[in-house]
Parts: structure tokens; C-alpha cells; sequence
């Protein structure tokens, strides 16, 4: 009797032991939340980049958590999403590094970050195309990311969103049309105000990926309008990122009567260029500085009236006609920045915030935390953004529309305010006349 009754226990202890085997994984398959990871550039030159990107993606996850998280139909239930922040420095070995740990250390399911600039997201994509980790970005130029991706063997996992220099989208794209290059906007601008100037231009890039891109495509667009670029096949302006003595190429400049100058580089670069251009006498009627006007806190840092007037494009503005989270709107997502940081607007909180409402589109549709599928979920993306509509191509890419903008000095405690002078949308309307020329 003994013995049929530890033969039973005991069979009974392999059943429950079997039935907690196939019940366990299922436990544990369901996950408390989806963690997102982020590798900013908080801090180094591209931080004036990083702060406002940093924000729109915090204010988009608050967002969705405020409505519960993610749904995720293998669940049946919503999920609330825990963004893990490391900040890069500005570095792209950092950037890297701190992918691999955000996948391999924090468990990241997914990759999700504000504006790059190029070398830092192709340093990530690298990371996340070997892990196979969906990453989504917003990247600015195309030309010299896509560059980049080529490079790279071509990327499957890494989807960015941004404007071109000058390549047209595809016959038959809805953004096959005015305001979704920089060309465009550059060269109608310009040509408006061509016959005022003796159309003599300084070109001026720093040499990193995003500035050598930039030089390459608009010098020989700008001649072909009829511009004369001085010494462009010698790339005079072009100079390494830690260049501080610019006096050679401002004195050509200078001595061929340059009236517009225009180029791309960080802010701290442009910042010891413009002072040297000052110092030295040279004043061109119109100054177009991308890359280093678009932001707020590093135009502050040339000091002085260094800014009045410089221009460059523009991402996003609360004025813009688009949708974000629950009750968000692109103006109280803006009044949200200047509540917090005292600041006027900045314009890459919008695209951060956007890049977590592709995220959450991707994950619902595709009904699971399974990798591919949601990569695969991403490529099919046709959405409504606080940027405006994402939809990707080809190359993984989404053009965004801009618009361009001035700096304007004003007699708030700011100072500064930047201001939509030229618009070829009518979703961006113009602010204010133009300043011409500088003062």
C-alpha cells in the first residue's frame, strides 16, 4: 500500500512538475513593461541638438504612460513604456558603447532617439543592425546619412526621418514638391534677394560627415543658379572640426567682395568664424548657417549681437498642423518646453517627440515585442506625427517638410527670437519680413 501510494506521489509530483514547466515561460513571456532606449547627446557640441530631442521623447512616453502604455494584442494588455537615457557626449565611440549597453545590459527592446548628427547615428546603427534591434531616428540631411548606410553594407533595422539637400523623392511621392528640400528653399530664398547682392559667395563647412555632404552638394548647385562660389575647387572654407583660426579663408572672402555666406558646421565652430569675420571687417548681406543657427542656447553662446540675422532652416514649430499623443498638440507640447526650461521654442522637440509615436504605432499594429515583426511593422509606417506625416522609403527614410528662419532681436528677457521668414508650405506660415541685409 506504501508503495502505491509513493508511486502515485511521486507521479503526481512529475505531472505538477511538467505542468510548471510549460506554465512557467508563459509567465514569464509577459513582460511588465517595454523598455526604450536612448543614447543623447546631452552634453559636447551637438547638445544645443540633444536637449530639445531629450524632452519631445520624455514628453511622448509620459504621454502614452499617461494612457496606460503601449497595447499589445499577444497580451491583451497595455504595457507602459520605461525610457533608459545614457548620454553620448556628443562621441560617437560613446554612442555605440552605450547602444550595446542599453540592449545588452538594460534589456532595451527597441532603440528610439532624437535628432543625430550623422557619424553618431551611424556608430548606433552599427550596434543595432548587428544585435537586430529596431532603431528609429530623426537624422536631418539624408544625403550624407544615406552615405553613411551605404557604407555600412545598408541598413535593415534603422529607419530615419529628415529633409535632402537636393535629391527629389520619387515620382509619384506626396513629397515630390516644394518645401521637403533644402535646395528648394535655399535657392528661392536666395534668388529672391540675388539682384540686391553681386551674387559673389563664401561657402563654409566644417569636415565632418554632415558638413563635407553639404559642401559637395551645394557648391555645385549654387553655381549652376548663377552664384559665383570663390575658391570652391580648392574647397576654401572647408576646415577641420578643431580648427580656431580662420583669418585665410575670410581674407579671400573678404578681398573677392563676398556679399553671402553660407554653410554647414556645429555651432562652436560657426561661432569662432562669425566673431573672426566681425573682427575682421567682413560683412556679407546674407549670413545662412546650418546646423549651427537652429538652436536657442548655441546661438547664446557666440555672445554680443552675433545672431541678428543669421538664418537657417527650420524643423518644427507649434504652428504646424499636426497631431500628437492623447490631448497633445504641437502648441502645449511647446508651452511644456518653455514652462520647463524658460526657453523659446526649440525646434527638434517635435521631431523627438515623434520618433516614440512611430514606435508605439509599429508595436500595435504589429501585436507583439517580437523584433522582426515590429521592424517589419515600422517599414509599413503612414502616420500622423506632431512633425508632420512619416511615411518611410526605400532607403528606410522619411522626408519631413521645412520651412526656413531668421534670427530676430527682440526686448524680451530671451533676446533672441527665431522667426519663419521664407515658406513654401502652408502649413508653416511666415512670420515676419525678412532682415536685409544684416545689420
Amino acid at each position: 500500500m506504501a508503495k502505491i501510494i509513493c508511486r502515485a506521489l511521486t507521479m503526481a509530483f512529475v505531472f505538477l512538475f511538467a505542468l510548471a514547466m510549460i506554465t512557467l515561460p508563459e509567465c514569464e513571456a509577459q513582460p511588465k513593461e517595454i523598455v526604450v532606449g536612448a543614447t543623447i547627446s546631452l552634453t559636447g557640441p551637438a547638445a544645443g541638438f540633444g536637449e530639445g530631442g531629450a524632452f519631445g521623447l520624455k514628453a511622448a512616453v509620459e504621454d502614452i504612460n499617461k494612457l496606460g502604455g503601449i497595447f499589445v494584442k499577444e497580451y491583451n494588455a497595455k504595457l507602459p513604456v520605461k525610457l533608459v537615457i545614457l548620454d553620448n557626449e556628443s562621441d560617437p565611440i560613446k554612442a555605440g558603447t552605450f547602444a550595446q549597453d542599453l540592449i545588452v545590459r538594460e534589456k532595451a527592446n527597441f532603440i528610439v532617439c532624437p535628432p543625430l548628427w550623422p557619424h553618431l547615428i551611424a556608430s548606433i546603427a552599427t550596434v543595432t543592425e548587428r544585435q537586430k534591434v529596431p532603431f528609429i531616428t530623426y537624422a536631418g540631411p539624408f544625403e550624407p546619412n544615406n552615405a553613411l548606410r551605404e557604407a555600412g553594407g545598408g541598413w535593415k533595422y534603422t529607419w530615419e526621418s529628415g529633409f535632402a539637400i537636393g535629391m527629389p523623392a520619387p515620382p509619384g511621392d506626396f513629397r515630390n514638391k516644394k518645401g521637403y528640400r533644402m535646395v528648394e528653399v535655399w535657392m528661392e530664398y536666395l534668388g529672391r534677394v540675388a539682384d540686391k547682392t553681386n551674387k559673389k559667395v563664401g561657402a563654409f563647412a566644417s569636415d565632418d560627415p554632415d558638413g563635407r555632404g553639404w559642401y559637395g552638394a551645394f557648391t555645385g548647385i549654387i553655381k549652376e543658379a548663377g552664384f559665383e562660389v570663390v575658391g570652391a575647387d580648392k574647397e576654401l572654407g572647408m576646415a577641420p572640426l578643431d580648427t580656431t583660426d580662420f583669418s585665410p579663408m575670410i581674407r579671400q572672402w573678404k578681398a573677392n567682395n563676398c556679399e553671402i555666406l553660407l554653410g554647414n558646421s556645429p555651432a562652436f565652430w560657426f561661432g569662432t568664424l562669425w566673431r573672426q569675420c566681425n573682427s575682421m571687417g567682413f560683412k556679407p548681406k546674407v549670413v545662412i548657417a546650418e546646423r549651427a543657427a537652429m538652436m536657442y542656447t548655441d546661438i547664446m553662446a557666440w555672445g554680443g549681437d552675433l545672431p541678428w540675422g543669421i538664418t537657417a532652416l527650420i524643423e518644427w514649430l507649434p504652428t504646424i498642423k499636426a497631431e500628437g499623443i492623447g490631448d497633445t498638440t504641437p502648441v502645449s507640447l511647446d508651452k511644456r518646453w518653455r514652462d520647463a526650461t524658460g526657453q523659446p521654442t526649440h525646434q527638434l522637440v517635435g521631431p523627438g517627440y515623434s520618433q516614440m509615436q512611430v514606435l508605439m504605432d509599429a508595436i500595435e499594429r504589429a501585436g507583439t515585442l517580437d523584433k522582426d515583426k515590429v521592424n517589419k511593422a515600422i517599414g509599413e509606417t503612414d502616420m500622423m506625427t506632431i512633425r508632420h506625416r512619416v511615411k518611410y522609403d526605400k532607403f528606410q527614410f522619411s522626408r519631413m517638410p521645412i520651412c526656413f528662419g531668421q534670427w530676430f532681436k527682440t526686448d524680451t528677457p530671451a533676446k533672441w527670437d527665431f522667426k519663419v521668414i521664407f515658406s513654401q508650405l502652408d502649413f508653416y506660415p511666415v512670420q515676419a519680413d525678412p532682415i536685409f541685409p544684416l545689420p
